[in-house]
């Protein structure tokens, strides 16, 4: 008899064609360990381009950003219920706005996942260091297993 190894799968999605990748991977890992999805998309916004302190942007460019970042993440989520839903396996959204490496983390904790799906854009060594890696990061701190899709 073969036990349940992943019960809650974290996918983490941007929107990019990789990550459609990884979200068809976690769906495929659903189905083989009869796990549930939940899905996490992060509006990466600058910090001082929310900050009403700030002026450099004005607050209705601010704003429309922040519109458009929440419309742009609400679509990705939903295709991927949509996707899911197709598959026969019920995924469970989730829209945050902060550092996508902490929030990928912060959920999988409260969500107590067993398993995080992220993909990752093949930065070189040099992107890693100057910019990070969103992959990277959760790699190295989170508590559970992770599945890297690559390019």
């Amino acid at each position: 008899m073969r036990g349940t190894v992943f019960s809650n799968i974290l996918v983490a999605l941007d929107g990019s064609e990789i990550s459609q990748r990884a979200l068809i991977e976690a769906v495929d890992q659903a189905k083989v360990w009869n796990a549930k999805i939940q899905a996490i998309y992060v509006m990466e916004t600058p910090r001082f381009a929310l900050d009403p302190m700030n002026q450099t942007m004005g607050m209705d460019n601010s704003l429309e950003m922040y519109r458009l970042l929440e419309k742009q993440g609400e679509e990705v989520l939903n295709e991927a219920k949509k996707y899911g839903a197709d598959k026969g396996i019920t995924i469970i959204t989730h829209l945050r706005q902060g550092d996508a490496g902490v929030e990928i983390l912060s959920l999988s904790e409260q969500n107590k996942c067993d398993l995080i799906v992220v993909a990752s854009h093949s930065k070189s060594n040099i992107d890693r260091l100057l910019l990070g890696s969103v992959s990277s990061f959760v790699v190295t701190h989170n508590k559970v297993k992770t599945l890297v899709v690559r390019e």
